[in-house]
């Protein structure tokens, strides 16, 4: 998809303040934090949501998101202290950009219920 803006950001046509970067993901920090720390993690292929069948073909992938959100919570000192990860899928679910993408936000309390 040639105007997603996260396949922007991954081709370079967009900066942003990237934090970690792999073979298949790569990480930045959100330009609307909504915490001291908000972080996105997002597949370099163009996946709509997690409810895109794409996510299923590369088992990897997912491991590898994970795998990145476990490094960066480290390197960022957010694994003492908390941290959460949100997915949003679907306009009510407040999906605004549909590039599969994880939320890390973390540096402060997060109230429960979040919305």
């Amino acid at each position: 998809m040639t105007d997603c803006v996260f396949c922007r950001i991954i081709r370079r046509e967009i900066p942003a303040n990237i934090v970690l970067e792999t073979e298949k993901v790569l990480a930045f920090h959100d330009i609307n934090p909504e915490a001291p720390t908000h972080v996105l993690v997002i597949p370099k292929k163009h996946i709509a949501n997690i409810r895109d069948e794409k996510l299923s073909t590369d088992p990897d992938l997912t491991t590898e998101i994970f795998q990145a959100i476990q490094k960066i919570t480290s390197d960022l000192g957010l694994a003492e202290d908390g941290f959460r990860v949100v997915v949003n899928c679907g306009e009510n679910a407040g999906e605004t950009v549909h590039h599969l993408h994880f939320h890390l936000l973390g540096g402060r309390e997060l109230t429960w219920p979040p919305g």
